[in-house]
C-alpha cells in the first residue's frame, strides 16, 4: 500500500447481545487512523460496537477482514460519551 492513502477496513461481522437477540453486516467499511496499515480484530469489534453505538454486546465475531486503500467517507470526530 502507498504511503499517504488512507485506509478502510472491510469486514462482515455477527454481534450477539447480552439480552437476546443479534445483528449481522456484510462488506461494512469502517475508515483507519492515518498510519494503521492493519486492525486486529479486538480493535475492530470495540470501534463497530462504538461506531455503531450499541448497549448490552455480548460477543462480536469479526469475519473475512481486509484493508483497502480508499478515500475516508467522513471526518474523524470523537464519539459523544454515552452515559
Amino acid at each position: 500500500m502507498s504511503a499517504g492513502l488512507e485506509r478502510r477496513v472491510v469486514f462482515d461481522f455477527e454481534i450477539d447481545f447480552s439480552n437476546g437477540g443479534g445483528l449481522q453486516g456484510q462488506g461494512f467499511r469502517l475508515d483507519l487512523d492515518s498510519g494503521d496499515s492493519d486492525i486486529d480484530e479486538a480493535a475492530l469489534a470495540e470501534c463497530i460496537v462504538r461506531d455503531l453505538r450499541l448497549l448490552m454486546v455480548g460477543e462480536v465475531r469479526i469475519l473475512r477482514k481486509r484493508v483497502i486503500e480508499e478515500p475516508h467517507k467522513r471526518r474523524v470526530t470523537a464519539a459523544p460519551e454515552l452515559s
